[in-house]
């Protein structure tokens, strides 16, 4: 005889993924479902950072790593500061660093942007070694046109 635990109708259960919108929900749910653990090219390059997080905080290890990897693949002075501050949240050694590097070598540009200023704001600490970085280099001085850095 079955106990009536067994009997009862099954509950369901509601997971609200409030901090993603519908689309990157939709990348996330084709991920979980894919056969291969794969995620296509444009959903990934689209969704990265929010994928990133989500899959730090539910705990899925090898889409956090397709994450890291396209986010330190399109790393620019546009989107440094912003993956720098998402490597933060756990710490990721190397995503931090891929974005430390890139603003490092791209502060002219990064450190006179209306980013920047909201991100000094927001992120003191952060904003402090970014700073102590630039000040420490042995050659801080580069050529705008070439790139080369100057003595």
């Amino acid at each position: 005889m079955e106990s009536d635990e067994l009997k009862s109708s099954p509950k369901l259960e509601t997971v609200t993924f409030s901090e993603m919108k519908h689309e990157e929900l939709e990348a996330l749910v084709e991920f979980m479902y894919s056969v291969d653990g794969s995620i296509p090219s444009e959903s990934l390059k689209k969704h990265a950072s929010s994928l990133y997080l989500a899959a730090e905080k539910y705990e899925i290890p090898h889409l956090r790593d397709l994450c890291r990897r396209q986010l330190i693949s399109s790393l620019n002075s546009y989107n440094a500061l912003n993956t720098f501050e998402l490597a933060q949240i756990p710490f990721d050694k190397a995503l931090n660093d891929a974005a430390f590097t890139t603003i490092k070598r791209s502060i002219s540009t990064i450190a006179n942007s209306a980013e920047f200023k909201s991100f000094v704001a927001s992120n003191p600490y952060l904003s402090v070694e970014i700073m102590k970085a630039f000040l420490i280099q042995p050659n801080n001085y580069r050529c705008g046109y070439c790139g080369i850095y100057l003595s």
